[in-house]
């Protein structure tokens, strides 16, 4: 039976103006074991200011390293999201953050295909995918980090797409990053959905929607940057949890929620179902 685990992805902070660090300090403060920070490519002027949460893949990636232990936490992935299709966009930063990974003790590397060049076809943006994917790979294997995708975009809005993708590249480096969120924004039953891939999941973004966002965009939009504090919304966490145990592997859920009040709701509702 697996182990489940609990951390708070860094988006919870995005609305409170302050950095990476101070997002640590906030969630070991809630009781979180782990955090998963979001990483970006070259330089940007309220992350540089303090301002803003994300990690640049041009800092020391010991700066995410130090400050989890610092605070008693582990990271449990890098959030790394971006067009998969789009080699020129995400294939350098891709392969950047999985070295980071590797120096700063993240296992896992999360992405999504991200929204698609507008003048490909969609065979066309697969054999792109298909690149990106096969290079990161490379990159991953020998280093022990695993690729989580996570639905996300126009083609892995449902469990077939996702799975088109997942077997672009044969490669033990590949898993899924499911996100419960998107997957019901996007019109699917997260639950069969997670049932469907409990065998490749390596890391799970444990998103709730509440119900008048459910109302307003659900079957409308393929996601959404954060939820609503676990246990607000109409995710069935019990649910979840249960299936999740039987995953392959310990799984940790990264609450990827919109401000500090919400994880520290959703960290209580999660403590106690497990």
């Amino acid at each position: 039976m697996a182990n489940i685990y609990l951390g708070l992805n860094m988006e919870a902070t995005r609305g409170h103006d302050k950095p990476f660090e101070w997002g640590a300090e906030k969630a070991a403060e809630l009781g979180y074991e782990y955090i998963e920070p979001m990483v970006h490519f070259g330089r940007e002027l309220m992350s540089e200011a303090g301002y803003f949460h994300t990690v640049s893949l041009f800092d020391d990636p010991l700066r995410m390293k130090r400050a989890a232990e610092k605070y008693g936490l582990k990271l449990s992935g890098l959030q790394a999201h971006g067009p998969l299709g789009r080699p020129d966009y995400h294939g350098e930063y891709l392969k950047l953050a999985i070295r980071c990974a590797a120096e700063c003790g993240a296992p896992v590397v999360n992405t999504d295909e991200g929204i698609k060049a507008p003048w490909t076809t969609e065979e066309e943006d697969h054999v792109l995918m298909r690149y990106t994917l096969q290079e990161a790979a490379f990159v991953a294997e020998p280093r022990g980090i695993l690729i989580g995708l996570e639905p996300h975009a126009q083609y892995s809005k449902t469990p077939e797409g996702l799975d088109r993708i997942y077997h672009l590249v044969d490669s033990p480096a590949i898993g899924i990053n499911l996100d419960t969120g998107n997957a019901y924004l996007a019109g699917q039953d997260p639950y069969s959905w997670l049932e469907r891939v409990i065998d490749r999941l390596v890391h799970l973004h444990a998103k709730d929607i509440s119900v008048e966002h459910s109302d307003s965009e659900r079957g409308q939009v393929t996601g959404t940057p954060v939820g609503c504090a676990c246990g607000d919304g109409v995710i069935e966490w019990a649910k979840i949890i249960e299936i999740c145990r039987r995953a392959p592997r310990d799984i940790v859920f990264s609450v990827e929620c919109g401000t500090m009040e919400h994880a520290k709701r959703s960290i209580q509702h999660l403590r106690g179902l497990l």
